[in-house]
């Protein structure tokens, strides 16, 4: 039996033919160019005669012509970022895509900064918002803009040479929480350091906080490791007696409310043997008895990285900037 023929791939001169315009006004329609005038019936003649015909324009021979693509590459992440980070990625990828771009997100385990770079920069990103997992290093930028990126964002506590840089400081957390611990009479306060791979990346800054709060006022911090299973929050439980600590922060609140869990069972009362405090404000932490105490994390929302994004595309050649993108503030319940 004879396969049928296949059908012929539409292209712009297709669109231009049905619409009875030119293919540069075809292009000019379907690229949303801002440079050209044309009026909204043309526009909508284009359009209607691309969908009756089922045209999408190439993405690869769209970025050969222009260098790059509307294409903002975000490297997705390799170990888990919480609710609340989770959300606010969600609403800058929303935001971008309200600005036309177009949001690939690119596994890169096993890449390290330059070999990341290199690979990114094949796609021909107009941006790349790196979320800090990995290091890019000046080299690393400079083959992202010679690949034609107008705009390389890292988000992290250091600074890259050519990159406009989102801070997000860690310790600011660690510092709130044990903070407010010894506001409430604590002296010896634990710090869950998650067993997780690649959470170091966010539990050992927020330690160095603790750490620096605590060394203000004459308290002892003890970093307590601890995996997010059941079976690890119980072993440490089991021996929180002779730890002699009577505060703990646990890192987040997911961690908080499985330890505080685990110290209840033991017997511990919380908070008036233990006070606990996590961070991120999740909903649960507030269903709890005792309420969860936490540190609230205000980050920018997504729209306004979203913005900055498209500043940055628009007029490329601007110094690179340093934005902070969160603060962090102590909120007191009944844990502590």
């Amino acid at each position: 039996m004879s396969q049928p023929p296949e059908r012929a791939v539409p292209t712009s001169t297709d669109v231009a033919r049905r619409a009875g315009v030119s293919r540069a006004t075809v292009s000019y329609v379907l690229n949303n160019a801002a440079a050209v005038r044309i009026s909204e019936p043309t526009r909508r003649k284009v359009r209607e005669a691309a969908d009756e015909l089922g045209y999408v324009p190439h993405a690869g021979a769209r970025s050969l012509r222009s260098g790059h693509t509307r294409m903002v590459l975000l490297p997705s992440a390799h170990t888990p970022v919480g609710p609340l980070y989770s959300t606010f990625f969600n609403e800058l990828q929303w935001a971008l895509r309200r600005l036309d771009y177009t949001v690939v997100q690119y596994g890169s385990l096993g890449l390290d900064g330059d070999g990341a770079a290199r690979a990114w920069a094949e796609l021909r990103p107009v941006a790349v918002v790196s979320l800090g997992e990995i290091s890019l290093t000046p080299h690393g930028v400079n083959v992202l803009k010679r690949s034609g990126a107008k705009a390389v964002i890292t988000l992290g506590p250091q600074r890259v040479a050519g990159a406009h840089a989102l801070v997000m400081d860690q310790r600011e957390i660690g510092c709130g929480a044990v903070s407010h611990l010894i506001e409430r009479g604590r002296r010896r306060i634990g710090v869950v350091m998650p067993e997780e791979p690649g959470l170091g990346l966010f539990s050992q800054p927020r330690l160095a906080g603790a750490r620096a709060s605590a060394a203000a006022s004459g308290a002892h911090v003890e970093p307590v490791p601890l995996a997010y299973t059941e079976q690890s929050a119980a072993a440490l439980a089991g021996r929180w007696r002779s730890l002699g600590l009577d505060a703990v922060y646990a890192y987040n609140d997911e961690y908080a409310m499985l330890l505080m869990r685990a110290l209840q069972d033991e017997g511990i009362d919380v908070p008036g043997d233990t006070s606990v405090i996590g961070a991120d404000d999740l909903l649960l932490g507030r269903l709890l008895r005792p309420r969860l105490s936490t540190v609230r994390v205000d980050l920018v929302t997504g729209q306004r990285l979203a913005e900055l994004v498209d500043r940055v595309v628009r007029d490329p050649g601007g110094e690179p900037e340093r934005h902070d993108l969160m603060g962090a503030r102590a909120v007191p319940r009944e844990s502590s």
